[in-house]
């Protein structure tokens, strides 16, 4: 597997610049009914998220209750935030009129320990509460902590 990203954010907070809070609102109001999902890229000294990219879900089975990024995607977003200075700082995706709570799917498919997950409820196709979640303790052991969201 890939290296996490590991960043230094206090520990019940995520910075997240407001242009890519915004983007990823938009992107799970443009993608509803169906799941959106992307990568949040930061970077150690400033902001811890600067930007939210999008990617495409391509969970087939249940695109209103699951997502997935393909795995080459990734690669190529790791491999391109790290020629920029920047790494892997989270994930983003939506709930479709649901609430903005990690689901045990999501906690079953979240792997990258230290890392924020960012869900935001979408209710009629627009953009309602945005919660983040860091992923902590290990393999074997994992689970969701909420963390605030500063827009900065």
């Amino acid at each position: 597997m890939w290296g996490f990203g590991l960043f230094a954010c206090e520990n019940s907070v995520v910075q997240i610049n407001p242009d890519a809070y915004s983007g990823l609102r938009r992107h799970g109001e443009e993608a509803y009914p169906e799941e959106s999902c992307g990568v949040l890229v930061g970077k150690l000294d400033g902001p811890c998220v600067v930007s939210a990219i999008r990617c495409d879900n391509v969970r087939r089975d249940s695109l209103k209750n699951r997502y997935a990024i393909d795995s080459k995607e990734l690669v190529r977003i790791q491999r391109e935030t790290r020629e920029r200075g920047l790494e892997i700082v989270g994930f983003y995706h939506s709930h479709p009129d649901h609430t903005a709570e990690w689901s045990s799917t999501d906690l079953a498919e979240a792997h990258w320990i230290a890392c924020s997950y960012v869900i935001t409820s979408v209710a009629s196709g627009k953009a309602a509460e945005t919660r983040s979640f860091r992923l902590e303790g290990s393999w074997d052991d994992k689970r969701f902590v909420e963390e605030e969201i500063v827009l900065e």
